[in-house]
């Protein structure tokens, strides 16, 4: 059965959201956590492997790393690797059945990832999705949102009810 994956360059996001990018401009760290939030909540309501790469290409002796943040996977490439590069990398390595879209806005790496066989996603058009998804999520709760005043007597039947209403006047 084939899989969807849905490979994310994250600081092309983190520049290209308009939120992410004013939250960089005061912690990069914080942008980044804020884009991993977003994803994550996004992948809750998503069949695909969301992995989410990171430029680490220009630390010093930095060999890489992969990890899982709550459902979704995060590399950080390896000195002299650039996000495109891996993204490419994976992108030619998994089965040509799979799904493979690629959320970039880097024009040269939409169409590499064309070539590839995968599918392109805009940095905008995966915003987008993700904000729509946090409005579905958000109407759910609410809908679903037990009553502001949860009371016992609100949640049980009539002879219950009562039985109990017996009890405290016996004092």
């Amino acid at each position: 059965m084939p899989r969807e994956y849905l490979l994310v360059d994250g600081y092309n996001m983190i520049h290209a959201w308009q939120e992410l990018k004013e939250l960089a401009e005061v912690s990069l760290e914080s942008a980044r956590q804020k884009l991993l939030d977003m994803l994550s909540n996004y992948k809750g309501t998503q069949k695909t492997h969301i992995i989410v790469v990171f430029d680490a290409y220009l630390v010093k002796g930095n060999v890489g790393s992969i990890y899982q943040y709550h459902n979704i996977s995060v590399v950080y490439t390896k000195e002299a690797e650039t996000a495109d590069h891996f993204i490419e990398r994976v992108v030619n390595r998994l089965p040509k059945y799979d799904k493979v879209s690629v959320a970039t806005s880097d024009g040269l790496e939409q169409m590499i990832i064309l070539g590839e066989g995968g599918q392109r996603m805009t940095a905008q058009e995966l915003r987008q999705r993700v904000l729509q998804e946090q409005k579905e999520i958000r109407k759910k709760y609410i809908e679903n949102k037990p009553p502001k005043n949860n009371l016992l007597a609100d949640n049980i039947d009539k002879d219950a009810l009562d039985w109990i209403e017996a009890l405290r006047k016996q004092k």
